[in-house]
């Protein structure tokens, strides 16, 4: 019967206060699905990590006609310094794990695929140049490649796809961390919205518990309904926003960069929903406390 009396009391408070437990189920969808994508943004930057530096390269870039590295001195590479160079990388194994030629047509050829976007893709080979990629069995040991390379004849640049790498990585981190710390402010307001709402709730229902409590009620029996209308809301709103992140991953990444970027890694839902239950249990937590502790400062019973 108590439990009865008690589910009672907890739909007939979200059906009177059914606006303001509108508000928070809005709130705390927007907070946790920021919060998710901030979370999902960490999880993709590590699972690109993983990916990237397995296939890290390091380009020798070969000089070519009226290029503007000094070394060059305008003049292209002859094919007595390529294969200089070529020998050189072959006696720096096992640190070197693989050599490929690339021309300048194929650099051209492969920059218009991956990013056909670019200016650079509409503007002609010449802004291109032959090259060695150079594949690592350890991508630390940049150092050793550029050291024995660089100021040789004919060697226009040494460049580390891994700086590149991480310059993009920093940038992903931080856009995830900007998301992560708007979802905390919008966090603090959803823990100020159920303040207000619980101080709205108990004093439009101020009558009803001074009845309860003159016959008798316990403090739980009071504050249990006003706790639960909280926490439902406050759980719907996650639950929600973990629904949106599931769409988001599913269609989003999977879905259209998955197939668009096949020779990139991506996360995936099982990223989803290894973080779904951490997201619903902090907002069922975050609310519980939050509803009780509103309710010893605004309900006097």
């Amino acid at each position: 019967m108590r439990i009865q009396f008690l589910l009672g009391e907890i739909g007939n408070g979200l059906r009177r206060n059914l606006s303001m437990a509108a508000s928070v189920v809005i709130v705390t969808m927007i907070s946790m699905y920021l919060l998710g994508l901030g979370l999902m943004g960490q999880r993709q930057v590590d699972t690109m990590k993983d990916y990237w530096y397995d296939r890290v390269q390091v380009t020798v870039l070969l000089c070519a006609e009226k290029t503007r590295y000094t070394n060059c001195a305008g003049e292209p590479t002859t094919d007595a310094q390529r294969t200089a160079i070529r020998s050189e990388l072959e006696a720096l194994k096992p640190t070197v794990k693989e050599v490929f030629y690339e021309t300048r047509q194929q650099a051209f050829e492969r920059f218009k695929e991956t990013y056909r976007n670019s200016p650079l893709a509409r503007a002609g080979e010449s802004y291109f140049a032959d090259s060695y990629r150079v594949n690592l069995n350890d991508a630390s040991k940049f150092d050793v490649v550029a050291s024995s390379l660089k100021g040789m004849p004919g060697v226009a640049d040494v460049q580390d796809q891994k700086k590149l790498l991480e310059k993009f990585f920093t940038f992903m981190n931080t856009v995830s961390w900007a998301a992560i710390a708007l979802s905390s402010l919008m966090v603090v307001a959803a823990v100020m919205l159920i303040a207000t709402t619980i101080r709205q709730t108990a004093f439009s229902r101020r009558r009803e518990t001074g009845i309860m409590r003159l016959v008798g009620a316990s403090n739980f029996t009071i504050r249990f309904p006003f706790v639960m209308e909280t926490v439902i809301s406050s759980a719907l709103g996650a639950v929600l926003a973990v629904g949106m992140l599931w769409a988001t991953v599913q269609y989003g990444v999977v879905g259209f960069l998955g197939e668009t970027l096949t020779d990139t890694a991506f996360i995936g839902v099982a990223d989803v929903v290894a973080v779904a239950p951490w997201i619903v249990v902090g907002v069922v937590l975050l609310s519980t406390v939050t509803s009780w502790v509103a309710l010893r400062r605004y309900l006097r019973v």
